[in-house]
């Protein structure tokens, strides 16, 4: 069980990151938080519609991945014997 432990944490941090990476990616609709961190000097750099639609599709991906994992992770301690 201290494998499948170690194998959701690492995958609980990794996803984290990724996630954290392809939010900042993602473009902004304008007006929100995302021009006050210069979002809107991306403007000029906009990507293709498919490149976005990639982007957007790999962090819903990634949040479901690691809500899954957390999840996983919360079963796994909840049920697991408790060590002496």
């Amino acid at each position: 069980m201290e494998i499948l432990q170690i194998v959701l944490q690492v995958l609980i941090v990794v996803t984290s990151i990724l996630c954290i990476m392809f939010v900042l990616l993602n473009k902004g609709k304008g007006g929100g938080l995302s021009d006050m961190f210069g979002g809107g000097m991306t403007q000029s750099l906009n990507t293709s519609g498919a490149a976005q639609k990639n982007v957007v599709r790999i962090t819903t991906v990634l949040a479901i991945v690691w809500a899954l994992s957390i999840v996983g992770y919360a079963l796994l301690l909840r049920f697991s014997a408790p060590v002496a």
